[in-house]
């Protein structure tokens, strides 16, 4: 979950603070056994906002060490979103302007890119689309993040290839409307996605997971009265063979975000099933997002074989003893850190 806690410009620029450090060893105390990072930019231009933190510098391996060190120390698995926001870059803080674009030209503000130039919504910028070079520069910048993120001892890599960031955009015909070699076909559009993938898994030690985010539908063929052609569910089916194929070990199923009008039916564990889906008819693993609130609820997930993994996200913000409490309520063993042994 995005803090938008960073510096937005200078050298402290992208690099996680005080704040990031209690909010990840909070939740390492509390039992977690996996954290993920926030989306971690490659670059620069690829924050979100001017607030997100970056892995393409020095500074910011050195400050995620001392996160990662207590991770570790509290049985806690580290990992790390490595993102590239797209035409959805350039954003306040979602609590400013309910996270509107900042425009090019304005404080702290810069021109995105995408895949083409389609801006994301009304409101927003048109983004600059990639050339092929530049289509390139961004996978070898995803890959020089991936060995900044293991020299700052992280162990877990997820390539962040949803919610209507660049990856997602590429692989959607809504927002990619190219007609050279990284568009148009399917194979054309999931040929960045997979060169990222690649880039990644070269540099990431073979028994280390590399994750990958996926927005398993942009939710318009869902809608029989909308007629857009976008990402859909068949695709990210197909997609997760290809990915299975090039290292990826588990697949992060989420919805959404490319579509900013997309119709979308929610309710606790709605997104479950695309998980499900995926794990029946590909054998990859799977981890399960999306309203997932109670342990019981998570554990059901789990015991009838619709996930191999349940990731929480608003809940851990709620609640960082969440693992604990979990653990407590389904009869299982807790870990605390010795310092809390009254709590148990």
């Amino acid at each position: 979950m995005c803090q938008y806690s960073a510096a937005p410009e200078g050298p402290e620029a992208g690099v996680p603070g005080d704040w990031h450090f209690q909010h990840l060893a909070a939740r390492a105390a509390g039992g977690t056994g996996l954290i993920l990072a926030e989306a971690t930019a490659v670059g620069p231009e690829g924050r979100i906002s001017p607030y997100d933190l970056g892995l393409w510098n020095d500074t910011q391996t050195e400050a995620f060490r001392r996160i990662t060190s207590f991770l570790k120390a509290q049985g806690t698995v580290p990992g790390i979103q490595l993102a590239h926001a797209g035409r959805k870059a350039s954003t306040e803080r979602t609590w400013v302007n309910r996270g509107g674009p900042i425009l090019p030209g304005q404080r702290h503000g810069w021109e995105p890119v995408g895949p083409s130039p389609v801006a994301f919504d009304e409101g927003s910028a048109t983004p600059a689309e990639l050339s092929v070079a530049r289509i390139q520069e961004i996978v070898a910048r995803f890959a020089a993040a991936a060995r900044r993120a293991l020299a700052a001892g992280f162990e877990v890599a997820e390539i962040h290839g949803a919610h209507g960031y660049l990856i997602n955009e590429f692989l959607s015909p809504f927002s990619n409307r190219r007609t050279d070699a990284y568009g148009g076909s399917y194979e054309n559009r999931t040929r960045f996605p997979l060169a990222v993938v690649d880039a990644v898994r070269e540099v990431w030690p073979d028994e280390l997971p590399v994750f990958f985010r996926i927005s398993a539908t942009d939710w318009l063929t869902e809608d029989a009265s909308d007629d857009r052609e976008g990402w859909t569910a068949d695709d990210t089916v197909r997609f997760a063979r290809d990915l299975q194929e090039h290292g990826i070990d588990l697949l992060d199923t989420s919805t959404g975000g490319n579509a900013p009008d997309a119709k979308i039916t929610t309710g606790p564990g709605y997104q479950v099933p695309f998980a499900e889906r995926v794990k029946k008819e590909t054998g990859l693993a799977v981890g399960a997002v999306g309203l997932i609130t109670e342990a019981r609820q998570a554990e059901k997930i789990i015991a009838a074989g619709q996930a191999d993994a349940v990731l929480l996200g608003r809940e851990l913000l709620r609640s960082p003893s969440f693992a604990q409490q979990a653990a407590r309520e389904l009869g299982a063993r807790i870990r605390v850190p010795e310092p809390y042994h009254r709590a148990v």
